[in-house]
This record gives structure tokens, C-alpha cells and sequence, in this order.
């Protein structure tokens, strides 16, 4: 095994709470186009495949967009921001927001100061590049990268723990919230699945090892990406 692997299974040992992860579907798609499968179920959907990230920049991938409502000002960045808040923030001309409270999931830390919260991509624009994505449209790359038809595509986090993960994929990075592990891997496999996205083979080893312990009970909800 590698060492990223090893620390894998060490972060494996404190995840103790399995979370119901919610890989949904936008408010407008109908009800019989989401799939819900546990987390062994929904990893063996996965196609495992060498990942290649090479000629990837971040430009391939447009964002932040005008977001779902071109007519309210705001881009993708601020309306997934307003639609996490756990304490709505004003708004102000040009979508400018103040005030407001949002909880990184990633570490578990309450954020009120607006520069102290970000939006990350759960899986990294460089990982999606490398596992499929350099084959797409640039259209396809840029409705991925501003994707609010899954609430497991893009998290409101801490600038810090954004920084920390970078695009680092699973088997390198995880949450250093343990309770928050199970979410991760769940939102992870969900956008994967989402997005047709393949897995490499320590990747898999890391999302089995999760499903066979402490994540057994995770729950993935998928709507396909149109």
C-alpha cells in the first residue's frame, strides 16, 4: 500500500458516524429520475480506469457562471453560498452578501465572515479532468464546474480547508472532521457517478475499505447529469 493509503486507513479507524449522504436532484428534475443505492452498491456502478491529468489548467473549466437564475445578479459561487447558509446573509447590488453563517462540513467550523468561506468542487476540476473530463466539451466542462443540479457537487467550506485539499483526490485528502468523512465519501461516488466519471484503482481500494467499515450504512442518492 502507499503512504497516502495507509493515512487513509488510519482517518478509516476515527470515521464512527456513518451520514446519509444527499446526492440529489435540482427541485425541478421528477423524482423518478434519482437512483438511491448504498454505498456498495453505488461504488460497484464505478468504472475503474487509469486516471491521466496531464494538459489540465483550471480555465478548462469555466466558473463561476450566472449561475441557475441569470436574473438575480448573482453567480453559481453566491447562489450555492445563499443556498447552504444556515443563516441567510443580506444581499446587496451586484450580489454583494454580509452578514449570514454557513458550517463547513469539511471541518466542522461556523463561518460568518463572508472572506472566510468558499465554494469547493468535492471532486477537484484536476481529478475530473483526469478521469474523463478532458474528453468533454468545453460546455460540459463548464456546466460540471458550476453544477447545482446535485447538492454533493459543490460545498461551502472554509477557505483554510478548501487550501488544505486543493485537488487532492480521496485517497489523499479526507475531512479532518470525522464525522464528516462518511458525507465526503458518499458526495464523492455520487458526483462521480453523476458525471460518468471513472475511478482509479487506489481510489477504489479507498471507497471499498470506507463502505466495509464505518460508512456500510451511507446512503447515495444519483440523478445523472443531463
Amino acid at each position: 500500500m502507499t503512504k497516502n493509503l495507509g493515512r487513509t486507513i488510519a482517518a478509516l479507524s476515527l470515521a464512527l458516524v456513518p451520514l446519509l449522504t444527499t446526492a440529489v436532484s435540482a427541485p425541478s428534475a421528477s423524482a423518478s429520475s434519482v437512483e438511491v443505492f448504498q454505498l456498495e452498491d453505488a461504488i460497484s456502478l464505478l468504472v475503474e480506469a487509469d486516471e491521466n491529468r496531464a494538459g489540465y489548467t483550471a480555465a478548462a473549466f469555466p466558473h463561476w457562471n450566472a449561475g441557475k437564475d441569470p436574473a438575480d445578479g448573482c453567480s453559481t459561487r453566491e447562489e450555492v453560498l445563499l443556498a447552504e447558509a444556515v443563516e441567510e446573509p443580506d444581499v446587496s447590488a451586484g450580489c454583494s452578501l454580509s452578514g449570514g453563517r454557513w458550517v463547513s462540513y469539511y471541518d466542522n467550523q461556523s463561518v460568518t465572515k463572508r472572506s472566510s468561506v468558499t465554494i469547493d468542487h468535492v471532486v477537484p476540476l484536476a481529478e475530473a479532468w483526469g478521469s474523463g473530463g478532458s474528453a468533454w466539451s468545453t460546455g460540459r466542462r463548464e456546466a460540471y464546474a458550476n453544477d447545482q443540479g446535485s447538492p454533493a457537487t459543490l460545498a461551502a467550506v472554509t477557505v483554510r480547508a478548501k487550501r488544505e485539499k486543493a485537488e487532492q483526490d480521496i485517497k489523499e485528502w479526507l475531512p479532518t472532521e470525522t464525522a464528516g468523512i462518511c458525507r465526503y465519501i458518499g458526495d464523492w461516488v455520487g458526483t462521480k457517478l453523476r458525471w460518468d466519471l471513472t475511478v482509479d484503482k487506489e481510489e477504489m481500494e479507498v471507497l471499498k475499505l470506507f463502505a466495509d467499515n464505518s460508512c456500510e450504512t451511507t446512503v447515495v442518492l444519483v440523478n445523472r447529469a443531463p
